[in-house]
């Protein structure tokens, strides 16, 4: 008996202390409620527009969290039309229901809610969620997601004494409605009208970031542009690259930063200047004429205005480009979201068991542009592909349809999805015959950029790949005329979306699925269908 009255007493406190907080068998939830609505906007010089807000916010609200956080997100449609938030960065580990694309989830209907489910589970970095519905993307609708890490693992430098979040993306006067009526009349997309740092254009005093001098200070910045690549620089001041899209990455000094659409960054700058207010400069890259808009920094105490020449631009050739992607290099003895350092995977040494190369192109299909992947431009069935797959629905795709490498012949529409098994390790090679500067992303996973070149890809280039330390995200650039190859390990099951991260090309079509798939049923390789999963197309009977 004494035994038993121990056991309650012990289960009794155990409860307690879960219910005020001393002891926790799970990480944190964080709640939020997103009201998705059109609203005029006045976005600095532009003339007022109807855009996308989250709760009356342009840009949406900051998702700031700690690693293995639980993120429910509560999305009410009030739009008059079909919507989806995807989550660009965020691995899903086991939970590719949770992806927002097309691919996996039925969109919200006007006036309906859907609730995500998400853990950002071993992350660390700086990413951001937009909509992934038609171009909904070209009207707002995005923000900043930024995953600080645990207290009980250590930075790989100093604690800085603050950090920044910039949004920083093309803009367009048109709304997207108008765009895209334009894309599905079959004419090109136009060129952007100008620049938005966190949905500003001019000066204001929400385009001031004031610190101290003598303090460093951690600026968060992503590219939620929907077409053109963004270099950054700050007047009198160089930047300490510190993370890409998750990775600490070597901490080497920039005069400025390239990031192309959908990829993101952290660096350090340390307040080491007189004590006035200088430039934050951003213009586009490879584009004629070059868009630009400013930002300030503003020293604490400072009575001087900024003043002096804007801090150029880098040259318009992309050689100085590629020669920084390749510098971009992860810190091996670093930790991420663990404690034991990112070189503890040796990706170099794992043999590739399948290559897939990707070649884009534009064509036209009965008169209307399209944009494809080996020829073959990416048509969206009425079913997610996921909800097919999870019930045998027959009908809606073909895993013998896809092709491994380009295809002379005229470009046709289909679905293409890629058969891959589970822990498969692929090497994928981004093949760019355009003379424009691509940008891809692939939901669910980081992968290694271990390879830039010229010209064609062949494969006696892979002598020149980087297979020791190179960097590890979600998003890379392909530049004009030349290719990019990736390694990625595919230890996430699910069905997973590979686009162009340039939004009107992966709307007319270019962009693809990867179905990673055992035929093991087991929560530890992926979790079961959400209850509050929606349904459509032929999964509508389920």
């Amino acid at each position: 008996m004494e035994h038993i009255s121990f056991l309650c007493f012990f289960l009794g406190s155990l409860t307690l202390s879960s219910m005020f907080g001393i002891i926790q068998g799970e990480s944190p939830y964080k709640y939020y409620t997103w009201r998705i609505t059109y609203a005029k906007m006045y976005p600095g010089n532009f003339p007022p527009q109807f855009g996308i807000l989250i709760n009356g916010q342009f840009p949406g609200p900051t998702i700031d969290c700690n690693t293995n956080d639980n993120i429910v997100i509560d999305i009410i449609n009030h739009l008059d039309e079909p919507f989806l938030m995807t989550w660009n960065g965020l691995w899903h580990r086991k939970m590719s229901w949770q992806d927002g694309v097309l691919g996996t989830n039925c969109p919200i209907p006007p006036r309906k809610n859907f609730t995500y489910h998400m853990q950002v589970k071993d992350q660390i970095g700086t990413y951001m969620y937009f909509p992934s519905t038609m171009m909904h993307r070209a009207s707002g609708g995005f923000g900043a997601i930024n995953i600080h890490r645990r207290s009980v693992i250590p930075l790989p430098y100093p604690e800085p004494a603050g950090e920044f979040s910039f949004l920083i993306g093309d803009w367009y006067k048109t709304d997207h409605k108008i765009l895209q009526k334009r894309l599905d009349y079959g004419y090109s997309m136009p060129m952007p009208d100008g620049l938005l740092i966190n949905g500003l254009q001019n000066f204001s005093t929400d385009r001031v970031y004031t610190g101290e001098l003598g303090k460093t200070y951690l600026f968060r910045v992503a590219n939620v542009g929907i077409m053109t690549c963004i270099n950054i620089r700050i007047q009198g001041h160089r930047m300490k690259l510190v993370e890409v899209e998750g990775s600490h990455v070597l901490q080497e000094d920039y005069e400025s930063f390239d990031i192309h659409p959908g990829q993101s960054l952290a660096f350090l700058v340390t307040l080491n200047g007189p004590v006035k207010d200088y430039y934050i400069a951003t213009s586009t890259r490879f584009t004629r004429p070059t868009l630009s808009t400013n930002a300030i920094l503003h020293y604490d105490g400072s009575t001087t205005s900024v003043s002096g020449s804007l801090p150029p631009p880098p040259a318009y050739q992309l050689h100085g480009s590629m020669k920084q992607a390749r510098s971009f290099r992860k810190n091996l003895t670093a930790n991420a979201a663990r404690p034991n350092p990112q070189g503890s995977f040796h990706y170099g040494q794992i043999n590739i068991t399948k290559t897939i190369i990707l070649g884009n192109s534009a064509e036209k299909i009965n008169g209307k542009l399209h944009y494809g992947v080996n020829n073959i431009s990416y048509l969206n069935p009425t079913t997610p592909l996921k909800l097919a797959d999870y019930y045998n629905i027959p009908g809606v795709f073909d895993l013998t349809t896809s092709r491994d490498k380009p295809t002379p012949g005229p470009m046709v529409q289909g679905t293409s999805v890629y058969g891959l098994a589970l822990h498969d390790f692929v090497e994928i090679i981004f093949q760019n015959n355009e003379a424009t500067t691509q940008s891809w992303h692939l939901d669910g996973y980081n992968f290694f950029v271990v390879g830039f070149g010229a010209y064609e890809w062949s494969p006696k280039l892979r002598n020149q790949y980087n297979l020791v330390d190179a960097v590890s995200r979600s998003t890379v650039q392909v530049f004009r005329n030349s290719w990019t190859a990736i390694l990625v390990s595919l230890d996430n099951k699910g069905m997973w979306n590979l686009r162009s991260a340039i939004w009107h090309r992966q709307y007319l079509g270019q962009q693809l699925y990867l179905r990673v798939w055992n035929d093991e049923t087991s929560l530890t390789t992926e979790l079961d269908i959400p209850s509050n999963a929606l349904k459509c197309g032929k999964a509508s009977a389920y």
